[in-house]
């Protein structure tokens, strides 16, 4: 594996804007459903998406939030999430953030990680986990979805990924898998 860097991410969403075809591909629909699903029933207040992509998670998020701050580490793609946010007024906004990093508000009532965690190196994804710990509130809901299989871009192994991140945290964790295929893992996480 050799690590996509963020210039590399900033290359590939100029040269396509749905590199990964997840506005279109059915099994990109799917995971997406499984993560507004796990943020449950309701409208969360404040909701944190750390790395953006292009937008099409964020635009799911908004059914489920009051606010929601997405938060993408590239400028193109930062462009990418306002884009995919125009239509929903002043309660989204697109943040450009590179993890770890200081997040926008001091706590919030859901996060959201999807396909971030392998690509992050091992001192990075401890440092970010410690930071969504501290970020969610009592009671909040994390949800981590990822990838099960490795792809030759990622800094990390994507086995085991997510439950690494939640020992990381130093935080004891109530886990329901929300859905599970070969190639992906939708959690819903709340703290014990």
């Amino acid at each position: 594996m050799r690590a996509i860097t963020l210039d590399g991410f900033e290359r590939t969403f100029a040269a396509d804007p749905d590199p990964w075809r997840t506005f279109s591909d059915h099994d990109e629909a799917v995971k997406r459903a499984a993560i507004v699903h796990a943020l449950g029933a309701g409208a969360h207040g404040r909701v944190l998406e750390l790395a953006s992509g292009n937008g099409s998670n964020s635009r799911a998020l908004m059914s489920r939030a009051l606010r929601l701050d997405a938060t993408e580490a590239t400028a193109e793609g930062t462009r990418l999430v306002a884009a995919a946010l125009t239509s929903r007024g002043t309660r989204a906004r697109a943040i450009r953030l590179a993890v770890p990093g200081r997040f926008p508000r001091a706590q919030y009532d859901a996060v959201v990680v999807a396909e971030l965690l392998y690509y992050l190196t091992a001192r990075a994804m401890a440092q970010t986990a410690h930071d969504v710990a501290r970020a969610l509130r009592p009671g909040g809901t994390l949800v981590l979805a990822h990838h099960r299989i490795d792809f030759h871009d990622f800094a990390q192994h994507a086995a085991e990924i997510q439950r690494r991140f939640l020992t990381q945290t130093g935080r004891r964790w109530h886990v329901r898998t929300v859905r599970r295929t070969k190639r992906w893992i939708v959690l819903a996480c709340r703290l014990a």
